[in-house]
């Protein structure tokens, strides 16, 4: 069923567990991630983001993301992660998309908050929820996680959330989009004094590379949705390698891929606790 942010993450910031954001390009790693769901019988966050659209072009997938996710046994949120330019995030909404997430983090601060502001006046409007950034959340690529004065603060945070609206928000406490070149440390105490200041579900990027012990501490302690997308990259190149190695048809290559993510996808959904919580 398709719902949004609000009729799963507030559920998961009371009991604990976490929600998985599984980022798709395409129809096959979206078939992987619904159906790993259904037979975790997990609610789901099914998105793509706006620098992945080289990848796969929003209208062409957006249909499909949003039939997928209506004909699901489980919750699904069709969400847009890190919409860069308001435009885009406009067109999300068109499409049919529950969520979408302004991320103007980089930017400066006021136009950031007056950018969301008006990003979730419309979303609201028309039903939709929408999740914010306020901090620096890095790339591993260039290392540019570990600056602790570009972390969120529980000021910065209660700031934000008073003067947007937003339904959920992405916190920076030392994680990074992208594969991780050295192990990531993560501000614990940070998101403790966050989490313990506001009532708004967080948000966890830069996901893929954390130790299960990361996940968990992170979870416990008040994160509620947690976004993946190079795990399941990284799954799906791996199973097509071995594939091609032992000489498979396109087919059955393609098979290999769908399977590996979906793989990737359930474990994740054990480890943050959402299985049997549809």
């Amino acid at each position: 069923m398709l719902v949004n942010l609000n009729d799963v993450l507030k559920k998961a910031q009371k009991e604990h567990y976490g929600v998985g954001l599984f980022n798709t390009t395409d129809t096959d790693m979206l078939e992987a991630a619904i159906s790993a769901a259904e037979e975790m019988n997990s609610p789901i966050i099914i998105g793509t983001a706006e620098v992945l659209l080289p990848f796969g072009e929003l209208k062409l997938i957006a249909p499909s993301i949003i039939a997928a996710a209506k004909r699901a046994t489980v919750p699904v949120i069709v969400h847009y992660d890190h919409g860069l330019t308001f435009e885009r995030c406009m067109e999300a909404l068109q499409l049919g998309f529950t969520s979408v997430m302004f991320d103007g983090s980089a930017g400066d601060r006021d136009k950031n908050i007056a950018d969301t502001k008006e990003v979730v006046r419309i979303a609201h409007a028309m039903g939709a929820t929408v999740e914010g950034e306020i901090g620096h959340v890095g790339e591993a690529i260039n290392c540019d996680n570990a600056t602790s004065d570009r972390y969120t603060t529980a000021k910065e945070a209660n700031d934000f959330l008073d003067a947007t609206g937003v339904d959920a928000l992405a916190i920076a406490i030392g994680t990074a989009h992208g594969a991780y070149k050295a192990k990531p440390c993560l501000d614990i105490e940070r998101l403790k004094e966050i989490r313990k200041n506001i009532d708004t579900p967080l948000v966890l990027h830069g996901g893929s590379g954390l130790s299960d012990d990361d996940f968990r501490n992170t979870i416990k302690e008040g994160i509620a949705k947690v976004n993946i997308f190079t795990d399941l990259c990284v799954a799906g190149e791996n199973a097509m390698k071995k594939a091609i190695a032992d000489n498979k048809s396109y087919l059955d290559i393609r098979n290999a891929k769908v399977e590996a993510i979906k793989e990737a996808v359930k474990t994740k959904i054990m480890l943050f606790g959402s299985e049997n919580k549809a």
